[in-house]
């Protein structure tokens, strides 16, 4: 036989792009259009409803950038529509291509009940099934003009991304405002082709199954009469009722499709108008709901949910009443979909704790399953955190976006850094945004790695990222592709149902252990540094907050701020979402969380003021005390504790000049030369009588790349960038800053570019650290900042500071997993050592960290003799998109060098860093609440219980990597200590009804203590 295929294939596209699609709205009539620009931020809806109108028509330009304007349609339904189907179409000027990046609209009636959000795939408005003609028609559009930034040539820089330089030029013209005609049968027939012509084209030539469809298409397409679709249509459906009707084959694989629509809560949008993206998906997706009886939508990020209860609590109304239906299922048990690799311990952890609660009080539900399908990679740390939180699965889809190595499961157990697994998913549809098209599902049957061992896999099914969610077409492709020859078996389910039967047949999975790194995106763990010194910040403040408050409250009777806590804690962690905290979001988003960090930091500092006057007693004689937020004792400090200051008559730390130029500062422990250059060449420990510094080279070095990646600009460094770097070595000024009260260092100052930098290189008395306080008035373009540490030290791997521990990382590029690692993450510290001997480089606000190894030139035999190791801090970037004046500016960085350290050293000075003591007027000592006889065993929180009750919760973990046993003490009369999860529920009998508990800890084990107070 002859054969035609490709000329059918083509024949389909063309009759279905001209003819039949236009054919679904056979009859329109246009509406009449009014339109009110809402001056400045957007209105209450009353006030949008309530505002006069002026004329305007279509293709007409409306909307200046993140504009607001409410758009009124009105018509009457033409008598001779009478029993057909009516839809409004509203056309706000889309590009079908751009769903969730541009204008978007929320439909209300006249009385202010809202109907359905409008986006470039969803622009219809029932208006009756059938009508009877003569309906007056009118509708209210909330339409904001959200600019276009990622265009179709991407990565452009532009001002559009803030409404402060956005200027006022309208971004797009009124397109169709219809009352039109729909024609089910049409839009079913539709509906058929996509469906088989999509899963067509993806069968193999040499299967039947192809050309029977084929055959099916192209009697089909005969059947239609090109002057009337309406007429033919059905029967063009009869010609395909046979190969639809065939079912599956018994092996084929199951999909389980889940509505689902991923709204960034914020990215190339501000805050204020995801609020409004959710309102509108979530209009949408309960009148979806209300029409299709099998449809189960699914949605995470409690935050969400609460803003649709603040703002717009008639939309939380419909929410509420599918969720208890059982069919609108929240998901996730976060606040939000946040970053996992820059959270702190208590902040992932806090996540947990405020996303799941909210489900809990607002619908009862117990989510188990954790939804974080668009992270820029997944912590180690998260397996455990996800079992004390009480989930027990978790799904990602970002990880296919790896540019080096493809991971090698589908379905799997992930193991974290304390042995905690827990059973993972990864959709091989390779989207979180899926249209259920014959392509993708083609793909995901293909691509799925688990075959012969497991048979199924979830597809989240909607428009994504800027809203939107499911659509009827999406819907309708499930249906025919429930049970369909050649095609693997799609029902619509929720992710718990498809997580019971994904693990009974798999129960023995394969395991993964450690991070899920995402090969891509590193640059994330650098851009926008203020949001991520407002992020570490904060989390500390919050640290010294509750510690303070809650001693506080035992001690003095001090009113415990459980609401200000609570609400500065949602405010911290919605800054953690994926796309703020990393850096990737617009200018308007950054300088609004600028804004938000300031004001946090201000209410922290007032109740940690508060507290601690209420501790510190009166002071006489200008005493003063000080106190240690810190989980370990310093300077005579108690962890958690306060001692009332002494004069320091420690001994002194030397300066001296140095040969060639620059000085020499001396501890007793540790011999500091810098040279002429202001760079740090000699760092000598005395007491282990060894260099710290590689041969050769000077730490504290800033280097400079280009730094231009091939895509992504805000999110992406390519290895590239090394291949060119300039050393700052010109220096403007060097001079001694401070010999004193038990202090020596050096100021030097540089000049590069369009920038100036100065830094305070400190030695302290007793201390075995060298302390660096870097000032960075910035303004390069597309460069990248590095701190080098340049170590003489033989070590294959660092290890590297995540939530509640740290892991380990290669050093060296022997496989393709460990070279794409070359920008990695680490929280308060990166530690190396060869055995006996370490060095830690610890700091106050950066994430961002890569290590290289070099040959080591034998100053003694000029042979070979080794490798040293070089740390690198990443500081500063400045990429162009979105934000194209990204970090310009002033910047604050602090950073130390610890010779001779240990992992419990790299912890304890890590802390150290980022919780220096506060020197509080008074005259009174201050116990801890409590304390733990242990360095290895890390208090993370002390708190007053979140249910009022006045019980003191205390976390912990095990920091080191080693089991450990350990006595918590408490400083108050306990009744009861009780094992807790994450949201302080009781997991086990009491522990103790002394004032003493006794901990056997695993490695890197976290433990939650409730301790119930005697007396109360």
């Amino acid at each position: 036989m002859h054969s035609n295929r490709t000329v059918t294939e083509d024949r389909l596209k063309r009759v279905l792009d001209e003819r039949i699609r236009p054919a679904v709205y056979p009859q329109s009539v246009p509406l009449d259009i009014g339109i009110w620009n809402a001056p400045g931020e957007p209105v209450p809806v009353a006030e949008g409803l309530a505002a006069p109108r002026t004329p305007i028509e279509t293709g007409r330009p409306w909307g200046p950038p993140w504009g607001t304007s409410w758009i009124t349609v009105t018509g009457v339904v033409p008598d001779e529509w009478a029993g057909r189907t009516v839809e409004a179409l509203l056309d706000l000027g889309f590009d079908e291509n751009m769903p969730g990046f541009q204008c978007e609209g929320l439909v209300y009636r006249a009385d202010g009940s809202p109907v359905k959000g409008l986006n470039p795939r969803n622009q219809w408005i029932r208006i009756g099934a059938p009508v009877a003609g003569g309906e007056r028609v009118e509708l209210h559009i909330e339409a904001s003009s959200n600019p276009v930034l990622l265009d179709y040539h991407p990565f452009l820089p532009t001002d559009l991304g803030d409404k402060e330089t956005a200027g006022s030029e309208p971004q797009y013209k009124l397109a169709r405002m219809d009352l039109a005609v729909f024609d089910e049968t049409v839009w079913e027939l539709v509906q058929d082709l996509e469906v088989l012509g999509g899963l067509m084209q993806e069968l193999s030539t040499d299967s039947p199954r192809r050309w029977e469809i084929l055959r099916a298409v192209e009697r089909s397409l005969d059947a239609v009469d090109l002057q009337d679709v309406g007429g033919s249509a059905a029967a063009a459906r009869e010609q395909l009722a046979e190969v639809l009707a065939a079912p599956a084959h018994r092996s084929a694989h199951r999909i389980s499709a889940v509505g689902h629509a991923h709204i960034d809560s914020a990215w190339l949008w501000p805050l204020r108008e995801t609020v409004r993206k959710v309102a509108r998906t979530t209009s949408n997706m309960t009148a979806l709901l209300e029409e299709n009886p099998e449809f189960v939508y699914a949605m995470s990020q409690a935050q969400q949910y609460a803003w649709i209860k603040e703002h717009r609590p008639e939309v939380y109304a419909r929410v509420k009443k599918a969720v208890a239906d059982g069919r609108f299922v929240p998901v996730g048990g976060m606040w939000v979909e946040s970053d996992t690799n820059m959270p702190g311990s208590e902040a992932l952890a806090r996540q947990f704790v405020h996303g799941k609660r909210f489900f809990l009080d607002e619908f009862g539900i117990e989510t188990e399953e954790v939804w974080l399908p668009d992270t820029f990679g997944y912590s180690a740390a998260l397996p455990q955190i996800v079992k004390q939180a009480g989930a027990q699965w978790f799904l990602t889809q970002k990880i296919s976006w790896s540019e080096t190595n493809k991971f090698p499961h589908h379905t799997f157990w992930w193991e974290g850094l304390d042995g905690t697994r827990v059973f993972t998913h990864f959709p091989p549809i390779d989207t979180y945004n899926a249209q259920l098209s014959g392509k993708e599902v083609a793909h995901a049957v293909r691509n799925f790695q688990e075959k012969g061992s497991a048979t199924r896999s979830l597809a989240p099914t909607g428009w994504g990222d800027g809203g939107g969610g499911t659509t009827r077409e999406m819907l309708a492709h499930g249906k025919r592709l429930a049970d369909l020859e050649g095609s693997a078996k799609v029902v619509f389910e929720k992710p718990s149902a498809f997580f019971e039967k994904a693990h009974a047949e798999y129960p023995d999975a394969p395991v993964w252990v450690g991070e899920l790194y995402l090969e891509l995106h590193r640059a994330t763990l650098t851009s926008q540094a203020r949001t991520k010194q407002g992020n570490r910040r904060s989390e500390h403040l919050l640290r010294e907050a509750e510690l303070w408050a809650a001693t506080a409250a035992v001690r003095a009777g001090f009113p415990y701020p459980y609401q200000e806590l609570d609400r500065i804690w949602k405010t911290v962690l919605l800054l953690q979402f994926h796309d703020i905290l990393p850096g990737s979001s617009i200018a308007w988003v950054h300088r609004e969380a600028e804004a938000k960090y300031a004001a946090v930091g201000a209410e922290l500092e007032g109740i940690i003021t508060g507290a601690q006057a209420a501790l510190a007693g009166s002071p006489t004689g200008g005493t003063s005390v000080l106190f240690n937020a810190a989980p370990h004792s310093r300077s005579g400090v108690p962890a958690g504790g306060a001692v009332v200051a002494a004069p320091y008559t420690g001994p002194a730390v030397t300066a001296a000049p140095r040969e060639g130029g620059g000085f020499v500062l001396a501890n007793g422990l540790l011999r500091v030369a810098i040279d002429a250059r202001g760079l740090v060449v000699s760092v000598y420990d005395l007491e282990a009588q060894r260099e710290t510094v590689a041969p050769g080279a000077a730490a504290n070095l800033l280097q400079l790349h280009p730094d231009f990646p091939n895509r992504w600009d805000a999110w992406d460094v390519d290895t590239f960038y090394r291949n060119t770097v300039t050393d700052l070595t010109d220096v403007d000024t060097l001079e001694l800053d401070a010999v004193g009260a038990g202090v020596a260092s050096v100021r030097v100052t540089r000049s590069f570019g369009a920038s100036r930098v100065e830094q305070v290189l400190t030695l302290s008395a007793g201390e075995r650290r060298l302390d660096v306080a870097t000032e960075v008035d910035w303004h390069e373009t597309e460069k990248f900042l590095k701190a080098a540490f340049p170590l003489d030290l033989h070590a294959d791997r660092t290890a590297a500071e995540t939530q509640f521990g740290h892991l380990y990382r290669a050093t060296h590029t022997n496989t393709s997993w460990d070279a794409a690692k070359f920008e990695a993450c680490a929280h308060r510290f990166v530690h190396l050592e060869e055995p006996g001997w370490g060095v830690a480089v610890v700091n106050d606000s950066t994430y961002g960290y890569d290590v290289t190894r070099t040959v080591r030139p034998d100053a003694a035999t000029s042979l070979t003799g080794g490798t040293t190791t070089t740390v690198r801090l990443s500081l500063l970037r400045a990429p162009r998109f979105p934000d194209p004046h990204t970090d310009q500016g002033t910047h604050r960085f602090r950073y130390a060098l610890v010779p001779g350290a240990s992992i419990g050293d790299a912890v304890r000075e890590g802390y150290r860093i980022n919780l220096p003591e506060r020197r509080v007027p008074g005259d009174t000592a201050v116990a801890p609440l409590v304390s733990v006889d242990h360095d290895a065993v890390v208090v993370t929180a002390v708190k007053l219980a979140d249910d009022g009750s006045g019980d003191v919760v205390v976390r912990l973990y095990e920091s080191g990597g080693g089991r450990v046993r350990a006595r918590l003490t408490t400083g108050f009369a306990v009744a009861s200590a009780t094992v807790c999860d994450l949201l302080e529920r009781p997991v086990g009998g009491a522990v103790s009804g002394a004032d003493a508990v006794e901990l056997a800890l695993r490695p890197f084990e976290i433990r939650t203590l409730r301790l119930a107070r005697s007396g109360r």
